[in-house]
This record gives C-alpha cells, structure tokens and sequence, in this order.
C-alpha cells in the first residue's frame, strides 16, 4: 500500500513517516523547506530518514522517497498524484503558528487553504481512498465549554491559522459530498516531543532555561494544555489509516455527515497547568527557570481539553504516554541530538 505523507520533514510527519515505514507502507514524502523555522532541524529529521540534501531515495528505508516541493505548485501535485496512483493520503503539511498568522496572514491562505485544495483535487481525480489531515484544538476558539467535543460548534476562532484550519475541515466535507473523496480530520492538542518545533513552548523553555534565559510565561501563568505525546498522535493515525468513513450518517451534528466525512479529536484529555508543566520541565532538566510573566497574547486561549470518547469507540486506543516521561524523552534529545553543547543544570 502506498501512502503520501505531505510536511514530511515536519515534526508530525516525521514520525508519521517513520511509523508507516516500520510498518511495511510504501511511503511518498513532500515539503518545501520554508525558512518559519530553522531548516537546518528539518533537514536532520530527513536526515534520521535517509535522506541527504538533494537526494529522492532513501539511503536508509528502501520503500521511502522525497520531493522537496511547495503545496502551491498544482502542476507538480497533480502530476505526483497521476504518476504515484496513492491509496492513502495523510495531509501535515501547513503554515503552522498562531501567533506568526497575525504577522503574515497572506502566508497562511496561500498554504493552509489554496495547498490543501490542490491536494482535494488529487484525491479527487486519482480515487485516493482516504485522506487523513490534520486539523488543530485551535478551531474552537472562544468555546467556554469543556472538554472540547466535535458535536460543538466552531464559529469563533481567534487567528487566521484557526481560521484556516476550520476552513479546511469544511472544504474537505465540500470534497466528501460532492465527489466521494472519504475524508477524516484531526483536531491536534498541543503536540510535543523529541523533534519538536522551536516555536513551541517544551523547545522555547528548554532552551531558555538552558542557557539561563528567562521563560514568557502567558496570562500570568493562567493557561491550561492537553499536552499530547506525538507517537501517541501517529499511533492513532495509524490506526485510523483503514477506517474509512462511509456515510449515512447525520448532517445536524459537525463531525458526521450523509457524505464519506468524519471528525475527530486527538489530545490526551488530560489538561495540564502550565505552571506544572514548567515544573515538569525544570525537573527534568534539573534547572529552575526565570520566569517574566505577561498578559495573554492576541490570538492565543486559555485552555484546550479534548473529548476523545468518539475517537476510542472507533480504534480502541488512547494516549499512554505521561507528560513525565514525555518531557523526559524531549529533553534527552535536545541535550544529545540538538543542543548537545547546552549547559546542564545542576
């Protein structure tokens, strides 16, 4: 079986590739590369895959290859969906950051919307038989009831990445319903772990706390996050790669459909304050950390909570891994793989 993983030397994909290789699939990845964060940490993802700079093959996985193109190139996606004829797609690719939307929102239709539809259009004419993409806990907003559920509505988002990524959620139904293209989509919670993004809080403190920075700490430390493992994400995904929706299901609810459309949350539906969090962080690392606290930034929420009772129904599954031994297994990589010449703590 042959799988297209899109944003495979992002975070997600990384490992999303890894697991899909270990596992036998034939697996096609793409991504462009873009400067938002320092592309020197994913090339070292490609790298840990098999891929060098200017290669196609992999040296390392013999069912992997890599095109480094940008979503916004139709030709060249339609092409790829011509020649590779994929039974599955898993779409990761996308301007993420909601704080960098309100600095550059052109960026993000560009990517999240105008990208995503040239991938609809290759499922669309080359009969994929499911595509998975990826969604975000940020498309609820300014919800006030917890947990987040899927049957809730989601018509107040706060950034234009959210914006986006509702956006997305309603284009692949389009997609669903008019031409039986079997869509699924996931609402990431807070995804961490070894690989991880710079622009994200467990990269941001450990690296502050590591070379005696003070930490931004939001909303006075006033902040909850359902921090999920991200082998726990690509383990559900996984899991979901042959659980293809079919429809017949109801329209009054926003997660089913009569068309071939579903979504879902994927978080731990464990809610964590940030200020254990950085207790988590400090002890692992064996360092306290400044901290200079601020008013919450435009664009952010105070707290994300998954429901993911639908979710287990489907695939009997659900994240195993705690945020101890998570943070643990990031820093380890951090000190050894990334910033191997930080200052360790006492």
């Amino acid at each position: 079986m042959k799988v297209l993983v899109t944003g495979a030397a992002g975070f997600i994909g990384y490992f999303t590739v890894k697991r899909l290789l270990g596992l036998g699939y034939e697996v096609i990845g793409i991504d462009n590369i873009n400067d938002y964060y320092e592309p020197k940490l994913k090339w070292g993802r490609l790298w840990d895959l098999g891929i060098y700079e200017g290669s196609i093959k992999s040296n390392k996985y013999s069912n992997f290859s890599f095109f480094k193109f940008d979503l916004s190139e139709e030709l060249a996606i339609l092409e790829l969906f011509k020649r590779e004829r994929f039974d599955f797609v898993i779409h990761l690719a996308a301007q993420a950051g909601v704080r960098y939307s309100i600095e550059s929102p052109l960026t993000y239709i560009k990517s999240n919307a105008e990208g995503f539809l040239h991938i609809l259009e290759g499922c669309r004419h080359n009969k994929v038989g499911h595509l998975i993409y990826a969604s975000s806990s940020s498309v609820y907003g300014k919800n006030s009831k917890i947990p987040f559920s899927v049957e809730d509505p989601v018509d107040h988002p706060v950034s234009l990445y959210a914006a986006t990524k509702r956006a997305n959620e309603l284009m692949a139904h389009t997609y669903s319903h008019l031409y039986g293209v079997p869509t699924t989509g996931l609402r990431f919670f807070t995804v961490y772990g070894p690989w991880g993004r710079p622009d994200m809080a467990p990269f941001l403190f450990t690296d502050a706390i590591f070379n005696d920075r003070p930490i931004k700490v939001f909303n006075e430390g006033d902040m909850e996050r359902d921090f999920t493992y991200v082998e726990d994400i690509v383990e559900a995904m996984v899991k979901l790669l042959d659980k293809v929706p079919a429809g017949g299901g109801s329209c009054n609810k926003p997660n089913t459909s009569t068309a071939p459309f579903r979504l879902f949350n994927i978080g731990n539906s464990a809610p964590v304050q940030l200020m254990e969090f950085i207790q988590t962080l400090e002890s692992a690392i064996g360092k306290e950390a400044q901290k200079e606290f601020l008013p919450m930034q435009d664009g952010d929420v105070q707290r994300t909570y998954a429901n993911v009772e639908d979710l287990y129904d489907l695939i009997k599954f659900r994240p195993k891994t705690s945020l101890k031994d998570g943070i643990e297994k990031f820093v380890s990589w951090f000190e050894n793989h990334y910033n191997a010449d930080a200052p360790k703590g006492e």
